[in-house]
């Protein structure tokens, strides 16, 4: 359910909403970084990211925008790597299970939640940014799933990403510098919201398709000889690399996170 074995133009096809999420995502980030790094050559970098951060005492001001503009800006790089891996491995099959409109609806829901919360909690002069929390949402949505609707997910699935859960609430605690409110009400928002956007929900199957052999196949020793070993494309070969790198990165920030508790 997880695996991603598609190329880049057929990801690209058949998951427009996580795509496009994915390329916001990255672009603002270059944009914000870029004006930074080039001292203004790159102009309204530092525009979009004085307007566009969650400064809760300028939502209290009425900017009410900042409640759902953070959910699309990140300023760290390691920050939007996850974020963006995160939704490139998990929300594809829900965009799949509910439809393209009630997926993005649901995503920026629940990152909108999340924000009202940090707003409530987190302090007059609290400001944030990121993805988080409409990421835990999607693993909320799974956490339902697990619970109620497990014709829509299978055991290994399920399996993963109730410890991929788990692990991510426990670093939620133990990281530096996480906005805290929008991690656990992002999760609890996507649970509580998922039975109204699962209605008709289709179960989502990752099914490579071959082609039969036109005759009977006839066993020949020496077929191998002479013949390069076949490799994939290398967009079939790259969704499989992110979720390497992705297992990495939470491997080295946990023990980074160790080093600095313990030594």
């Amino acid at each position: 359910m997880f695996i991603r074995n598609e190329s880049f133009y057929s990801f690209r096809k058949n998951y427009p909403v996580v795509f496009s999420l994915v390329i916001i995502h990255i672009v603002l980030f270059a944009w914000i970084n870029l004006t930074s790094l080039t001292n203004g050559l790159i102009p309204f970098g530092d525009t979009i990211f004085q307007l566009g951060v969650g400064f809760n005492a300028a939502i209290a001001a009425g900017e009410l925008w900042r409640l759902i503009t953070p959910v699309f800006l990140h300023q760290g790089l390691t920050h939007v790597i996850l974020n963006s891996f995160a939704l490139v491995l998990f929300a594809p099959p829900l965009e799949k299970m509910i439809g393209r409109s009630r997926f993005i609806i649901v995503y920026l829901l629940m990152g909108l939640l999340a924000n009202v919360a940090t707003f409530y909690l987190g302090g007059l002069y609290y400001s944030h940014l990121g993805a988080s929390g409409a990421v835990f949402g999607v693993f909320g949505i799974y956490m339902y799933l697990i619970w109620k609707r497990k014709d829509l997910i299978d055991a290994a699935s399920a399996q993963l990403i109730l410890i991929l859960t788990l692990f991510s609430v426990v670093m939620t605690f133990l990281s530096p510098n996480i906005n805290v409110y929008a991690h656990i009400f992002g999760l609890f928002s996507g649970f509580l919201l998922a039975p109204f956007f699962l209605r008709n929900a289709v179960p989502f199957f990752s099914v490579q398709h071959y082609k039969a052999p036109a005759e009977e196949p006839v066993f020949n020793p020496n077929r191998w000889k002479g013949r390069r070993r076949f490799r994939a494309p290398i967009g079939q070969r790259l969704p499989r690399w992110i979720g390497y790198a992705f297992v990495v990165l939470i491997v080295v920030g946990l023990l980074a996170r160790a080093a600095e508790l313990f030594f």
